[in-house]
């Protein structure tokens, strides 16, 4: 919903709002908020509200510490599991120095960014994500035990499933937030989940990604469960996967569409990095359906990019690679370059991949390249690629790649 500055001064009277969240996420894509009260959100708007960006990784040190964050006006969500009387509401912020300079490891204003240059040339891309998150069991202090909440399998349904309520109340709660989830079903391992978005212009859809895995964890806690978006929470089960829908604007030309896609696989082994950035994201690759070689094809499951079955303004490519743990900033911002690239250059499609990746042989395997099999190499193949540099701030490749 979008509001103007005197509208939210307004909206904080009449609804009886005693706080206000201003949120921001590290490099890394872990969601982070200062509270403040009525009283100062006129000045948030106009100055800015300090924080001490040493106390968080990759801000900076003590001896440049300072950081302010600038609420965004249209971001305004009331968060609906605090009190209806004294109500909690929660609005994303850009981050500056106090000088008024850019915060270079804002990777929101990243993303926004290469939205700017898109529409410059005359684009506009749009995401969707599915994530995927196990249901844990708390212990008696809270905890996350290693117990998942059912041992139910794919799209099956209660009593099997005991993961339908708290998917119920996710996606009741993301609609009272103005986020509307598409639908939603227990994932193939015991205790996974998934609930699916349908597509919105980057921003909003990144937005929504993180708001979302906040939403998950704080209804899965109140509900006696611990949400989990790791990559590989059990070792012999699917992991978890963020698969990325992407389509472009104009949807009228096939070869844009295609040039699209072609410059995404030209560029994801230098992406996964960011795309992959733990060391389970690589335990996950190659298993229970997350692909293991650059490829694609239209409705399989076993390459890199699936082109599902749809047409019209639903025409759109799944990349199959990236894990909960990406920062979806970072993601959507590189996926924009990389189709752009595509398009520039007028890139081709390879021959699509229309057999099982997971089971096909050697000798057809040796003809595709394959997505970095470890962190470590996916940070070496990230810290060489001209791509990278020419769109990530140094700042945020010394922090992911230590380079």
């Amino acid at each position: 919903m979008s509001y103007s500055v005197e509208e939210i001064l307004q909206y904080t009277r009449e609804e009886d709002v005693k706080f206000i969240r201003l949120a921001f996420c590290d490099v890394f894509g872990r969601q982070k908020n200062i509270s403040i009260m009525p009283s100062e959100l006129r000045r948030a708007f106009e100055y800015g509200i300090s924080i001490d960006a040493s106390a968080i990784a990759g801000f900076g040190d003590v001896t440049r510490s300072d950081l302010l964050l600038h609420p965004e006006a249209d971001t305004l969500v009331p968060l609906p599991w605090r009190p209806e009387r004294g109500r909690v509401v929660q609005m994303f912020s850009t981050i500056s120095h106090p000088d008024g300079r850019p915060f270079r490891c804002d990777s929101r204003t990243l993303l926004k960014e290469a939205i700017s240059e898109a529409k410059k040339r005359g684009y506009e891309f749009t995401f969707g994500s599915e994530q995927e998150f196990y249901l844990f069991k708390q212990d008696e202090l809270g905890a996350p035990t290693s117990i998942p909440c059912d041992r139910a399998h794919y799209m099956d349904i209660a009593p099997d499933d005991r993961g339908e309520n708290i998917r119920r109340e996710v996606c009741l709660t993301l609609e009272q937030m103005g986020i509307h989830p598409e639908s939603s079903h227990h994932e193939e391992g015991p205790g996974q989940n998934e609930i699916d978005f349908r597509y919105a212009d980057a921003l909003v859809a990144a937005d929504n990604a993180m708001t979302f895995q906040r939403v998950v964890r704080t209804v899965s806690y109140n509900n006696g469960m611990v949400a989990d978006f790791s990559a590989k929470p059990i070792e012999d089960a699917p992991g978890n996967g963020f698969h990325i829908n992407m389509s472009i604007l104009p949807l009228s030309d096939e070869k844009v569409f295609e040039s699209m896609i072609a410059g995404i696989l030209s560029h994801v082994r230098e992406m996964t990095a960011f795309l992959n950035p733990s060391e389970g994201s690589y335990r996950r690759l190659g298993s229970y359906k997350a692909p293991r070689y650059v490829s694609w094809s239209k409705e399989n499951r076993s390459p890199l990019v699936r082109i599902p079955a749809a047409v019209g303004e639903y025409r759109r490519a799944e990349l199959r690679s990236p894990d909960p743990t990406a920062n979806p900033y970072l993601a959507f911002a590189l996926l924009i370059y990389a189709g752009l690239e595509g398009i520039e250059k007028g890139l081709s499609l390879p021959e699509p991949s229309d057999i099982n990746l997971f089971t096909a042989g050697k000798d057809i395997l040796s003809k595709y390249e394959e997505l970095p099999s470890s962190f470590e190499e996916a940070c070496s193949i990230s810290a060489k690629s001209d791509f990278i540099k020419s769109h990530i701030p140094a700042e945020i490749i010394s922090i992911y790649l230590g380079a």
